[in-house]
């Protein structure tokens, strides 16, 4: 028993050496200029302890979106549940807009985006895993928080709680994420102009969704 316990933990360590590797792997050269010889070398493992864990690359790369479309859901659930706690709307939605910026903006974040995009028309099912399970229910989650909100009299009532999310969203990230998606991750507005951003996105929000 003790035995198989070990071997199962020292399994576990090389499942996550090689998702961990292949997933720098994947963002650095793109699904094409990946292959399972450079993701054994940087795991240090060999090639067949890959093929032991993932019967092939497309495998590999669906099981890298779903763990980081998963932790992107759970960092921007958090950040919504802030609203709960709000007892006026326009800090609690500046403080939201930052947090969105914060979090879409981190350099893995936007390489794993670029790969989700380039790869949507060869592997569908697996880059909508980005939007079924994490960008499309994260907004349904602030939609809902939105919506509680507006029970407590700090926005007016919402007839579609979800597309208010969209339009607070858009306001937040419509210009900063274009840019970084175009002109390349180190294209990062400057601090001052994406708290600027969350600002006047709050305000025009709150311009046709206030109480």
């Amino acid at each position: 028993m003790v035995l198989e316990d070990v071997e199962e933990g020292r399994t576990a360590r090389k499942r996550r050496a090689i998702i961990e590797a292949a997933t720098e792997v994947f963002l650095r050269h793109g699904y094409l200029g990946a292959s399972m010889d450079q993701v054994a070398a940087k795991a240090a493992v060999s090639k067949q302890t890959v093929y032991k864990q993932f019967a092939d690359k497309e495998h590999l790369f669906a099981e890298i979106i779903a763990g980081r479309t998963n932790t992107l859901g759970d960092r921007l659930a958090a950040v919504y549940a802030t609203l709960d706690d709000a007892t006026e709307a326009r800090p609690a939605l500046r403080e939201v807009g930052h947090q969105l910026l914060q979090s879409l903006s981190r350099p893995d974040v936007l390489q794993l985006r670029r790969l989700v995009i380039a790869e949507a028309d060869r592997f569908p099912d697996v880059s909508g895993t980005w939007w079924e399970r994490a960008f499309h229910p994260s907004l349904v989650l602030l939609g809902e928080a939105l919506r509680r909100m507006a029970d407590r009299g700090l926005l007016r009532e919402l007839d579609d709680p979800t597309l208010a999310a969209y339009h607070l969203a858009g306001l937040v990230m419509y210009k900063p994420m274009n840019r970084m998606m175009f002109a390349g991750t180190a294209a990062v507005s400057p601090p001052d102009e994406l708290e600027r951003l969350a600002d006047r996105a709050a305000d025009v929000f709150l311009a046709a969704y206030g109480a």
